[in-house]
């Protein structure tokens, strides 16, 4: 009996490095940590550190997500196996198949066969109509676009390949609009699968935010931290935070806090609303304790511990 195609069997739980019972707070850490650490921007030019942080992103799309989790569970390391629960029989698998090529896919690179097949978006038919002789609109076509966080600053523009299941690909040129948000959908009208009498569908992209070394977005806001000395705290000082337009300096008031939050106007995202605008940036300060101590250093620390400080 034939079955499913072979395909490479990807490990998510190694990938991050977790165990196959985690919770969803330790796969959300380690995905930041290593997304982090193999973000593009932090390690420019390495192709290396690019590909791993692609299948760190696969495996978080798949792990931080529920149902998917627990579909991917059943299919165990004998997933291309069609009998496994999930992945259904000989005959579904090449009606899937089907479906693929009838209604096209956006070439975006980056997943593994074994994410497409079973994880992907999939496909929408909605708003088909026509007869069976007539002209037919063809299939809408759903896919997923990843941005980052300076591309959603700045709004910008993607040249995508794609294939509308007739075997002749085409380039299609979206423009993503500044402030565009997680999970938000961008219809491209027109560029989706071809139809009877050659009308097409519609594109819609699912947008996906790429996480970043220094910030993170909270609605139009972004959330950053700040370290700064033991002394900038407790005497005052100024301390330079980082922003998508480059460091702006802050002034800390003497005996500020650690934890305290300082917000920066308008240096966050732009708001999509009308009125337009910016968001903000909020900047938590963390406290630098230094680690190695000079004698000198000691013996200071040890007369403020001495007048109870």
């Amino acid at each position: 009996m034939d079955g499913p195609p072979a395909m490479e069997y990807k490990d998510y739980y190694k990938v991050l490095g977790v165990a196959k019972d985690a919770s969803e707070q330790d796969i959300k850490a380690a995905y930041r940590k290593l997304a982090r650490k193999y973000h593009p921007d932090m390690n420019k030019g390495d192709k290396k550190a690019e590909a791993r942080f692609k299948e760190v992103n696969e495996a978080n799309e798949v792990l931080s997500d529920p149902e998917k989790r627990r579909r991917y569970d059943q299919l165990g390391s004998n997933w291309a196996a069609y009998n496994r629960p999930g992945a259904g029989s000989a005959a579904e698998w090449a009606a899937r198949s089907r479906s693929a090529q009838d209604f096209g896919e956006t070439n975006f690179g980056g997943f593994s066969d074994f994410f497409r097949t079973f994880f992907s978006g999939g496909f929408s038919t909605e708003g088909s109509g026509g007869g069976p002789f007539g002209a037919e609109p063809g299939a809408d076509v759903e896919d997923e676009i990843k941005l980052t966080l300076d591309e959603v600053a700045k709004g910008t523009t993607r040249q995508l390949q794609i294939s509308d299941g007739r075997g002749m690909p085409r380039k299609v040129e979206v423009k993503i609009p500044a402030g565009v948000r997680e999970g938000s959908r961008v219809r491209v009208a027109g560029e989706g699968a071809t139809g009877r009498g050659g009308h097409r569908g519609d594109l819609y992209l699912r947008v996906r935010l790429q996480p970043h070394p220094a910030f993170e977005r909270k609605g139009d806001d972004l959330l950053t931290t700040v370290k700064v000395p033991l002394t900038t705290v407790v005497l005052g000082g100024e301390a330079m935070v980082p922003t998508l337009d480059g460091p702006v300096g802050i002034k800390i008031p003497a005996g500020s806090a650690a934890g305290q939050t300082f917000r920066l106007r308008g240096h966050g995202l732009p708001r999509l609303e009308s009125g337009g605008g910016k968001g903000d940036l909020l900047a938590t300060v963390q406290v630098d304790v230094p680690r190695k101590l000079s004698s000198r250093d000691r013996e200071l620390f040890e007369e403020l511990r001495k007048l109870g400080h």
